[in-house]
């Protein structure tokens, strides 16, 4: 170790550089005039909650068939403001919450060691690890003698999203398909013998970490309960940052902003990096995104022409040392190279010879993930959040609509649409704010020169514009049953006492929180086909506030009481099974002393936001994916940087999981979680 924060953590703290300018009144400040115009209802209980009485969110007119508690929620900006903050959960018997929850399976204890767990009548198979073989010909793992030549054909470090495609295309099986999987990031001081920094790395050690970077594609099948990849299937697949070429499509491809020494055209880009969150498109193909690719680029940003765009994105002085043997990571050397990161990629993983394409449209940021949804009008509406502290949610409609019975003719239905940014209202309302160019302030008077401009500067374009700042808004994410999106803020705990906004509503907030964005159309208890995904003004209201009901400076805000083991931490990826019910996975749980993994919940009802635990990650360990088959019996559980903890190192690590040989290090994997005996989880 280097200082006394590992390599992931030094990492995530750059995550809490806020560089974003904006004076546009942040979410909390937002939320805080929101409540204080709502009151107190009648009819409605109220609760002091440290000395401020506490209402029911959301009860005007506007949102009064959401509110987050049935009678007992707290106004927790006020009460933040005054310094006191508190649970909002209503007093009941944890028996009862439970007992109103639609789902089944008993709550999973809190926990925190070197092994991963799941509720009781279920069982844990670990399906793939960094190093196992993907494309014919990989050797086995032998962590003693990597080389990027075998990586490049391994399963990659850390993985994040996971998709699971049912083979064969267009079909809707759940026991034979395609897992696609993103490899976010490496741990050198995990991967290699001797834990050296990453500025310790050799030309070969910096290669073996761009291989396992990128995306894999796996055939796998179950056979009675238990799933396993089909070793060499012409199908299975690894991208890399090391030497996979994307194509640059859009109206972004081809600018000037784009070309370099290598690619005189702008369109082409030799591989990808810290690809996080993802999503699914209606005509089978994987969107995957690149996030964090500032920390990937070395040199003095102010000696190029794209000083303000870099500073922007807090490009220059990265965390890795790729620069040092490849000059396209230098932006001294490659003053245009880190705009062609950043962007969202899609691919089909149908064609094992397809190449993936970096769609402009889609904005460049830092990418969670996107997710897609099919709009009543036949319009595909992209959503997506920035990660990071401040930053913003935006959404993307396609100009084209889909076409259910021709597969070809969707293929670049993404290259064309309007990209828009979320600003939040105080009652209750959200504006879609379309980043066009010639639009409002989008213009050559504030630096803005054509659409190309307002995608490779999309946070500029959107600070212009007014858009609200988050708490770190990474998977955003559609309920297909009732057609509500949600949005999950990890944390800010950046955010002062005078930056709360209406959407963001503590201040310091170390625990995050769960947004709703409402498309009109919406029933509360309905189906989401009705939902207009391209109108220009939505609602929004607050899901739940994460944190420890227990104790009142959390502020934590759950449908019910939760019980000891129900409340989570940092919410990050989110998934919904066929019942529209919610599965939120965590990242930041061990700081409050607890395990990451996943929770779930009921939307509606009367077990609206009262949590329950399903899964919990191994020490050191974040909870990624997370995905289910199209039958709900299977749970893909994609684990990432396990030992990840000071004084952790390659030769012994804080757990070895998951083999748990002292011939092997850490490995993040791939798990599968299935009922006993078969059946619907939940």
């Amino acid at each position: 170790m280097h200082d006394h924060l590992t390599f992931g953590q030094r990492l995530e703290a750059d995550d809490d550089v806020a560089v974003n300018r904006s004076t546009e009144r942040p979410f909390e400040s937002i939320l805080a005039a929101r409540l204080s115009q709502i009151g107190t209802p009648a009819g409605v209980a109220a609760t002091a909650v440290g000395g401020v009485v506490a209402a029911s969110l959301f009860s005007g007119k506007t949102l009064s068939r959401r509110g987050l508690m049935k009678g007992a929620a707290a106004s927790v900006a006020l009460a933040g403001a005054a310094g006191a903050l508190g649970t909002a959960i209503a007093p009941r018997a944890a028996h009862a919450a439970e007992g109103a929850s639609t789902l089944t399976f008993p709550p999973l204890p809190h926990s925190y060691d070197e092994n991963s767990h799941v509720a009781e009548g279920y069982e844990i198979q670990t399906l793939i690890r960094w190093g196992d073989p993907v494309v014919a010909g990989a050797p086995d793992f032998d962590p003693m003698n990597q080389t990027a030549e075998a990586q490049s054909k391994q399963f990659g470090y850390n993985n994040d999203f996971v998709g699971f495609m049912p083979l064969p295309v267009g079909s809707n099986t759940s026991d034979h398909g395609l897992l696609c999987v993103n490899h976010e990031y490496t741990n050198p001081d995990l991967m290699f013998p001797g834990s050296p920094g990453a500025e310790d790395l050799t030309a070969e050690q910096v290669d073996i970490e761009m291989a396992a970077h990128g995306h894999a594609v796996v055939e796998i099948k179950r056979e009675g309960n238990t799933w396993s990849v089909v070793k060499d299937s012409p199908l299975n697949r690894r991208f890399t940052a090391l030497e996979t070429e994307f194509e640059l499509t859009g109206p972004a491809a081809g600018s000037d902003r784009l070309k370099t020494s290598y690619d005189s055209t702008g369109t082409k880009v030799i591989g990808t990096c810290n690809n996080c969150a993802g999503g699914k498109t209606p005509w089978g193909t994987i969107l995957f995104a690149e996030e964090n690719f500032h920390g990937y680029f070395m040199g003095d940003v102010t000696k190029t022409a794209e000083a303000e765009n870099y500073e922007r994105y807090g490009v220059g002085g990265g965390r890795y040392a790729w620069g040092k043997y490849h000059d396209r990571f230098d932006v001294e050397k490659e003053p245009n190279e880190a705009n062609r990161f950043g962007w969202m990629v899609e691919f089909d993983p149908y064609d094992p010879n397809s190449v993936p394409k970096k769609r402009t449209t889609l904005g460049r940021f830092k990418h969670e993930g996107a997710t897609t949804a099919l709009d009543k009008s036949g319009h595909v509406v992209v959503y997506a959040g920035d990660d990071q502290r401040f930053e913003y949610v935006y959404r993307f409609v396609t100009a084209g609509t889909y076409n259910p019975d021709d597969r070809a003719a969707n293929m670049d239905l993404l290259d064309e649409g309007t990209l828009s940014v979320a600003k939040f209202n105080e009652d209750g309302t959200l504006n879609w704010m379309p980043l066009v160019f010639g639009e409002g302030p989008l213009t050559p008077e504030n630096g803005i020169n054509s659409q190309a401009d307002i995608l490779i500067d999309t946070r500029k374009a959107a600070d212009l514009v007014g858009a609200t700042p988050m708490d770190r808004p990474e998977d955003v994410e559609p309920n297909p049953v009732n057609g509500i999106i949600y949005a999950m803020m990890t944390n800010n705990t950046k955010r002062e006492a005078d930056q709360i906004n209406v959407a963001n509503t503590r201040a310091h907030n170390r625990h995050g929180h769960v947004v709703e964005i409402i498309p009109p159309g919406t029933a509360p208890d309905g189906d989401g086909a009705n939902a207009d995904h391209t109108a220009d003004q939505y609602t929004w209201d607050i899901f739940l506030l994460a944190g420890d009901p227990s104790k009142p400076e959390d502020g934590a805000m759950y449908g019910g009481d939760v019980g000891e083991n129900g409340w989570l931490s940092c919410p990050d990826n989110v998934a919904f099974d066929s019942k529209g019910r919610i599965w939120i996975s965590t990242d930041g749980g061990p700081k409050s002393g607890i395990a990451d993994g996943v929770w779930a919940a009921d939307v509606t009802g009367p077990g609206r936001a009262i949590t329950r635990r399903f899964y919990a990650c191994p020490q050191g360990a974040e909870l990624c994916g997370p995905e289910f088959t199209p039958d709900d019996s299977t749970y893909f559980a994609a684990v990432q940087h396990p030992a990840d903890e000071k004084g952790s190192t390659f030769e012994n690590p804080s757990t070895r999981w998951p083999d748990f040989d002292e011939a092997l290090p850490a490995r993040p994997a791939v798990q599968v979680l299935v009922k006993t005996g078969g059946g619907a989880i939940g």
